[in-house]
Formats: structure tokens, sequence, C-alpha cells
């Protein structure tokens, strides 16, 4: 008798045991922290707390976002790199992650190997404008003139190791042309001296350019996407332009430890996805000038080593030597 008890017994806790499993692996169950590997009120801070509030709305729990600044974004990065792979410690990525092994000959993490891509929520091209007093009125006029004048043009830009520096160059490269870099403190100081006509050209956010060119105080020529953007249907690309290939694009998105457990990435990824199709998250992206993305965490993994070769090479091209 006490046997067929004892047998009944551990039958039934054999039951109890895989639902009391589930029931502590279920995820999440506190808190997710965002590191954004900048300070507070640059753009990966805007557009990562517009992505962290979405997230926390999809999955059920807070998202808090910690700014994580110095080294040039190194500090948040290898922090999230180093930290535990559940999933509750996450990084706000962009386009300049993906540059960083390009520009620096040590690194204490590798974008590659170090890091899970979770999703790519937004991108948004970037603009090639020039001065008033330029004559340009399109792309391949200022191809045109460089090759003919090397060294003579200029391009400005918000520093060295931007991303729209490192579009400067290798418009640069794929032209065939050479340019000279005009780095900048910032992206304002860059613009005013256009439209100043202190300098003949860069390449500027979307939300920055529009204005301008609408009220006349500098020309757009093209956008850097591979397809018109949505934002701006009337400028043609760079690639249509004259320059086949080229391509440049200002994307953010959400990374994880590597080593994360896929079904982790997965519902991440399912609860910020489900915020690209709302209305109101599309209108927010919008007004920074952006647009939604997607994929799997496959897709942004992939996306994250595609563009660290891309930015790579670009940057050895130009000879920009890492720090």
């Amino acid at each position: 008798m006490l046997s067929t008890h004892r047998a009944l017994l551990l039958a039934a806790m054999a039951l109890l045991l895989p639902g009391i499993a589930s029931a502590q692996a279920v995820f999440p169950d506190r808190p997710i922290r965002l590191i954004v590997p900048f300070a507070a009120g640059g753009g990966v801070d805007v557009i990562g707390r517009i992505i962290g509030r979405a997230l926390s709305e999809n999955i059920g729990v807070g998202v808090v976002v910690e700014n994580r600044g110095g080294a040039g974004g190194i500090n948040g990065m290898d922090a999230v790199a180093k930290a535990a792979p559940d999933g509750y410690t996450l990084l706000a990525s962009h386009s300049g992650f993906t540059a960083m092994p390009g520009l620096y000959a040590k690194l204490p993490f590798d974008p590659i190997k170090d890091f899970d891509g979770v999703v790519t929520a937004t991108s948004g091209a970037y603009v090639l404008a020039v001065a008033n007093r330029m004559p340009f009125k399109s792309v391949a006029e200022i191809v045109s003139e460089a090759k003919d004048n090397p060294g003579k043009l200029n391009y400005g830009s918000a520093g060295i190791g931007s991303t729209v520096h490192l579009a400067g160059e290798f418009f640069k490269s794929i032209t065939g042309t050479d340019i000279l870099h005009v780095p900048y403190k910032g992206t304002g100081p860059a613009l005013n001296d256009l439209v100043g006509g202190h300098i003949n050209m860069l390449f500027g956010p979307v939300i920055a350019i529009l204005p301008l060119h609408q009220n006349g105080q500098l020309r757009a020529l093209a956008v850097t996407s591979t397809k018109r953007s949505t934002l701006a249907p009337d400028l043609p690309t760079v690639a249509e332009s004259g320059v086949p290939g080229f391509e440049v694009l200002g994307w953010y998105g959400l990374a994880a430890p590597a080593g994360t457990p896929k079904e982790v990435l997965a519902k991440l990824n399912e609860a910020t996805r489900r915020a690209l199709t709302a209305p109101e998250f599309v209108e927010q992206l919008e007004k920074q000038g952006l647009e939604p993305v997607g994929g799997t965490p496959v897709d942004a993994s992939a996306f994250i080593k595609l563009e660290v070769a891309r930015w790579t090479t670009i940057i050895r091209e130009a000879g920009i030597k890492p720090q």
C-alpha cells in the first residue's frame, strides 16, 4: 500500500514539475534594461527611447533606459556584450555600431561575435545637399566637377567617424573623386556653414535638410537610400543619379549579448515588430525622418555582419586610420 501511494505521489510530482519549471522560465518576469551608449538627448537616445516605450507596451514589463556614454559609445556597448545573455539587458544599436571595427584598432568586444541581433527596427536615408552658391543641379554635375578639379570641392560632416563622414568617403571611393573633408562638432554647425556658403556640400539627415531645402536656404539633390524615400519622394536616389551601388542608411535597432536563447530573442523581436505597424509609432518615426523596417533576429544578425564588412572595407579604402 505504501509503495503504491509513494508511486502515485511521485507520478503527480512528475506531472507538476514541468509546469513549475515552465513558470520559472517565463520571460520576461522583471524589467528590461535598455542601454543607450551615448548621453541623453542625442539621436540614438531619442530613437532608443521610442523603441523602448514600444517594446514595453507590447511585452508587458517596464523597459528602463540607461544612458551609459563615454569612449565614443564603447563603454555602453561593452557593458551589454559582457552582460548575462538572458534578454534582460539590451543595446540600442545603430548604424555607427557596425563601423566600430574599422574605426578602432582595439575594441573590447566584437559586434558580430559578442552580440545577437534582435531587430532592425527603423532606418532613414540621408540627403546630399549643396550650398545655394554652388551651380550644381544634379549629382552627375558634382562628380564631373570633382573629376575635372581634384581637391577643389569640399564636404562637411558631423565629425570624423560619423555616418555622414563615412557617406562622403564612400561617395568619393565609388565615384573615383577627390573631395576635401571638413569635419565639424555636430550636424548643426556643419549645416550652418553650408547655408552660409562656407562649405560646398554635405550628407545630412532628412529632417534637418528638407526644411532648409523647402525654404530655399540650400539645395537638396538626392537621397542615399536605394529606393526613393517616402518622406522626400521627389528627390532621386544617388544611385539612380549616376552612382550605382551607392547606399547609406542611418538605422536603429536592438541587440542582445551573444548566446541569448532563441525563444527570448523571438519574443523581444515579435513585441518590437508589433509596434512597427502601429500608426502612432510610425508617426513618431516619421517625425525623426525614419521608416519602419522589421525582420527576424536572424535577419538583424545578418545585417550587422554585412554592415561591419562593408564599413570596414570603406574605411580602409578611404585611408582612415583606426584610433
